[in-house]
């Protein structure tokens, strides 16, 4: 909580707790009471959780602000999970003032069973939107990146890399993009550090190449506009 209350933010960039699956940390619900106030909070979910612990523990309120897109974002997995369960969930939580809605990935193998469920969900009135999916699929690569092959791990260059997010692992340890909090690679410093300043800079790297599709894919900026990526990347060499 130290570490987390040390950040100082805008009312439109939140704290986003994910994973993984945040609320399996036993601290889950303790941690979203102990933000601090000026802080706004995300959660990106499977909701595998209390929902009714959740609803007696949490006020909604916190965890809702002024977006294009709801404060809690279920993701819906149908390999692994049963729609109408989560559906019941969602409608639980809507109804006791949380902003929650679902999302689901379009994986080519489960794209008509994404649709279905997204129509089946806005007539219950829960929102419900898809992402792109993104990686490979029987020898084809998915998705829409910024620069070509950078995720394909077939070369490896250097570049200079600015991210737009402030990336903490679950040790508190800072990263400057997800391929290095993912791989193992060395942080750049960590949040419980008193002496740490977030620097908006460019900063050094030698395995461009190897990127993580979260930092590379374009995207809709919290504004819900599409266009952009979470890292600028130049001098590519």
């Amino acid at each position: 909580m130290r570490g987390l209350n040390r950040i100082v933010s805008r009312d439109d960039l939140p704290i986003s707790l994910q994973g993984g699956e945040p609320s399996i940390h036993k601290d889950f619900i303790y941690i979203l009471n102990n933000i601090k106030p000026e802080l706004n909070i995300d959660i990106l979910t499977n909701l595998q959780f209390d929902e009714d612990e959740f609803i007696c523990s949490v006020n909604p309120n916190r965890i809702k602000r002024k977006s294009p897109y709801d404060s809690i974002r279920v993701s819906y997995h149908p390999e692994t999970m049963h729609l109408e369960p989560l559906v019941k969930k969602v409608l639980k939580l809507q109804n006791n003032g949380f902003s929650i809605g679902i999302w689901g990935v379009m994986h080519p193998a489960q794209e008509l069973e994404i649709l279905k469920a997204k129509e089946y969900c806005i007539s219950l009135g829960i929102d419900f939107r898809t992402k792109e999916f993104l990686g490979e699929y029987n020898g084809k690569m998915y998705g829409t990146y910024r620069h070509e092959g950078s995720c394909n791990k077939k070369f490896t260059k250097k570049v200079l890399c600015k991210t737009t997010e402030l990336i903490i692992g679950s040790n508190g340890d800072i990263y400057r993009c997800h391929s290095d909090l993912y791989e193992g690679r060395k942080p750049v410093g960590n949040i419980l550090d008193e002496n740490f300043e977030i620097k908006d800079e460019f900063r050094e790297c030698d395995v461009f190449g190897h990127c993580n599709p979260c930092d590379i894919k374009v995207k809709t900026n919290r504004f819900q506009q599409f266009g952009h990526t979470s890292v600028e990347i130049k001098q590519i060499k």
